[in-house]
């Protein structure tokens, strides 16, 4: 496993991924699953407007207005470059974030699982945030969780609090990595 961050790279979206980005969207709405720390993934289908909103939402001046200033990032493994996951990073909080999304938010596609892939992308992802001038990181995952939990406390993780999200009517473990 120690090798695992040799294999991968963590890299901005751009038009020459909007294939992958698209099978990748595909994939979690064929499972029914969530697509965390994608950003708006789920309701754009074109992943080329995907990954322009993805650029302007790095910038303070270009982000829209109900958003954050965010980094998105994709997970590729080296070998085969293949899409494995995304992760985003926010640079700041509205209320919402604060409350019950974090500063990070994460996902590995569905047939990469289990495999320490999120452990080892959080992990790669952190640097970034200190870049960024953040001392420390709020992420939070559903209380359950236990794959996202684990990874988190792998990370450095420190378990805050638990809280009610109503409008997933979901409760929230929230951590806390110091950078």
């Amino acid at each position: 496993m120690s090798s695992i961050i040799e294999k991968f790279i963590l890299i901005r979206p751009t038009s020459e991924y909007a294939s992958q980005i698209a099978e990748y969207r595909h994939e979690f709405l064929d499972a029914g699953d969530s697509m965390d720390g994608c950003g708006p993934l789920r309701r754009i289908e074109d992943p080329h407007e995907y990954v322009k909103l993805c650029k302007d939402c790095e910038s303070p001046e270009d982000v829209p207005a109900n958003l954050v200033p965010a980094t998105q990032l994709l997970f590729v493994r080296k070998s085969d470059d293949r899409l494995v996951g995304m992760i985003q990073i926010r640079h700041c909080f509205n209320d919402y974030l604060e409350k019950f999304g974090g500063h990070i938010g994460y996902s590995i596609r569905p047939s990469e699982r289990c495999k320490g892939y999120a452990k080892e992308m959080l992990r790669m992802a952190l640097p970034f945030c200190r870049e960024i001038g953040l001392e420390k990181v709020l992420i939070t995952c559903i209380d359950g969780n236990i794959g996202s939990e684990k990874t988190i406390l792998a990370n450095g993780g420190v378990y805050e609090s638990t809280t009610h999200e109503p409008n997933d009517n979901k409760d929230l473990k929230r951590f806390w990595i110091c950078l």
